[in-house]
């Protein structure tokens, strides 16, 4: 294995775009814009941790590609996506006098990926997008697929758009910029796929997530594995009618977990949330005889290997009773006309979409988790 650069397409017709993974992407950012979007000028939304480490690196790059770039730098953190932030920015790009022809540029996280993606979808009807993720959970998910918007305080992501970008730069050199927490926060996204469907793949991820977190090769590798694995089921269902609902493996779970903490990063961030989420997927998918208890142990020892919460624990004090968090979960966008539907699991990569199970298999099997 090279530490080359890999390209990943996403096949959608007319909206069909690459995603590009390697090292060294954003010094070269304006090249492969240009390329894609020739003539254009742009907005790049950013957040004030990101802006540090690789905003004055974009802005040279399409400066030197000949791209004129406004700047908008928001608070970092899951609070951004909300509605007066999503105003700002709107306000920010029209004042900027960009056209619909013109750019808007995410470079962060997954909350300015959602955000700055809700933007582009709504100013002047539709601008184009372009993706360049810094965080791993950004670079393998939320990144790829089209998904865009804001949180509610009904719940995570109920407000946005399925709006594609036309090209995605994940630079993996900017990962090393990472607090540890969130870059293995980022790998509980990784970890999905191989529970999804590839199997082979969670067993590679078990003998090789420390070269992973060390980058090289295997970085680039996994990224790259993650992103085609999202990419095959986004150009089979890019709406999320059907197929794509796998993609929500551990999901459920974590979206009413965020939802209890509020939202709180310093009590739990999104992949914190999914790696519980599928730790209590397979539990539930073993207490409902679909499984075996030992793939829950498998999947709950290799992410605590990995430095993930795999329990209640860490946030006992901020969880509510289990009926309140079967309402979380009923929020989710995962419910269909009031049925529950989860992804559940036969063993390591054998996830399916169940559909009408039973809240009250889900209230006693979450009485029993919280204690309450």
């Amino acid at each position: 294995m090279t530490a080359a650069a890999e390209t990943v397409h996403v096949a959608l017709g007319e909206r069909s775009y690459d995603i590009l993974i390697g090292p060294g992407l954003l010094e070269n950012a304006g090249e492969h814009v240009s390329t894609v979007l020739p003539g254009i000028r742009a907005a790049i939304v950013t957040d004030e941790n990101v802006a540090k480490h690789h905003l004055a690196t974009v802005t040279a790059s399409l400066r030197k590609a000949g791209i004129e770039a406004a700047e908008i730098i928001l608070p970092a953190g899951e609070p951004t996506k909300r509605f007066e932030m999503l105003q700002d920015v709107v306000y920010r790009i029209l004042d900027a006098r960009l056209e619909r022809g013109d750019a808007v540029i995410a470079l962060g996280g997954g909350v300015i990926g959602d955000l700055a993606g809700f933007a582009a979808a709504v100013v002047r009807r539709g601008m184009q997008f372009v993706q360049m993720p810094t965080s791993l959970l950004a670079q393998v998910d939320s990144s790829v697929g089209g998904k865009t918007g804001i949180n509610a305080p009904q719940g995570k992501n109920l407000i946005g758009a399925f709006y594609q970008p036309r090209l995605v730069l994940a630079d993996t050199g900017a990962l090393d910029t990472l607090p540890k927490r969130e870059f293995r926060a980022g790998y509980a996204e990784v970890v999905k796929y191989g529970l999804i469907d590839r199997p082979d793949f969670f067993s590679w991820l078990e003998a090789n997530w420390p070269k992973i977190e060390a980058g090289g090769p295997e970085r680039i590798h996994a990224i790259a594995e993650s992103c085609r694995a999202k990419a095959d089921v986004v150009a089979r269902d890019e709406r999320e009618t059907g197929d794509r609902a796998l993609l929500n493996l551990g999901h459920t779970f974590g979206h009413a977990l965020e939802a209890a903490a509020k939202y709180d990063p310093q009590v739990l961030v999104h992949g914190e949330g999914v790696a519980i989420g599928l730790v209590l997927a397979h539990q539930f998918s073993s207490r409902m005889n679909l499984s075996s208890p030992d793939d829950a142990n498998r999947v709950a020892a290799h992410l605590e290997t990995a430095g993930l919460p795999t329990n209640l624990d860490a946030m006992k004090t901020h969880l509510h009773d289990a009926e309140t968090m079967l309402g979380f979960i009923r929020q989710d966008k995962k419910v269909t006309r009031g049925a529950l539907n989860f992804i559940l699991t036969h063993g390591i990569g054998q996830s399916f979409i169940a559909k009408d199970v039973p809240e009250s298999e889900v209230r006693s099997f979450l009485a029993e988790k919280i204690g309450a």
